[in-house]
């Protein structure tokens, strides 16, 4: 293989695989020597790009906007162009909006071609009603899922009982017709699945539940999957 096409596949390799990445497992990735991969990293380094991480520790791509975009071919434009067109009939305004903005900044990097593939894609997404319809700002709850912020939600139950509820979120699934919160139920002290449409109200309380957040939704998922393995599927 040659060398600029085996640094491009190691950018793509480090793109992809969990991070920190081990030089070993970098040099079995690409099918060569320590030696030869630690060369590699220093090309892509003196090329611009930022690679945090030295031997011994692993490594972590930051990508740069300095370095030349990555060249998608047709079947993988095809996926691009079906999940955002997805995203975009969630019923999310926020996540709808940010579709339309990265479709245009991997237009933006395409050449005309291919960008053509994009905008003329063979996989299409129809859906007439919004999928989802939230009962709150569920751009809120992402953002405090991102700052591992503990929320105190109104909360209607399939009884309509109205309760109060301090919960820590984890996530935001998206299934075939509900819009549900992943979350650490603090007054029944067990995970939860809250509907978005049964919360009333939403508010930050500013207790940070940092660094918790993956470790209980690694947890909560493997939850599930106990319960029901289809969903593991």
């Amino acid at each position: 293989m040659a060398r600029p096409d085996r640094l491009f596949r190691l950018l793509q390799a480090m793109r992809v695989m969990p991070a920190p990445i081990t030089a070993y497992r970098l040099a079995e990735e690409m099918g060569v020597s320590l030696r030869s991969l630690y060369r590699d990293i220093d090309s892509l380094r003196a090329a611009g790009a930022r690679i945090e991480g030295e031997r011994g520790y692993g490594y972590r791509l930051i990508e740069d906007y300095a370095l030349p975009p990555q060249t998608f071919d047709r079947i993988e434009i095809e996926a691009i162009a079906l999940g955002l067109g997805e995203v975009r009939q969630t019923g999310d305004p926020a996540l709808a909006k940010a579709a339309v903005s990265v479709l245009a900044k991997v237009a933006a990097i395409l050449p005309d071609a291919r960008e053509q593939y994009l905008f003329h894609a063979v996989s299409q997404v129809y859906r007439p009603d919004a999928r989802h319809a939230a009962g709150v700002d569920i751009d809120i709850i992402r953002q405090a899922c991102w700052a591992e912020e503990a929320l105190t939600i109104g909360y209607t139950d399939s009884a309509n009982a109205v309760t109060e509820r301090t919960i820590l979120p984890l996530a935001i699934s998206y299934t075939e017709r509900t819009l549900v919160v992943l979350a650490w139920c603090c007054l029944r002290e067990a995970f939860r699945m809250f509907r978005a449409e049964r919360i009333s109200t939403v508010e930050g309380t500013g207790q940070s539940f940092r660094p918790r957040r993956a470790a209980l939704l690694r947890d909560y998922i493997a939850d599930l999957n106990a319960r029901s393995p289809s969903l593991g599927r």
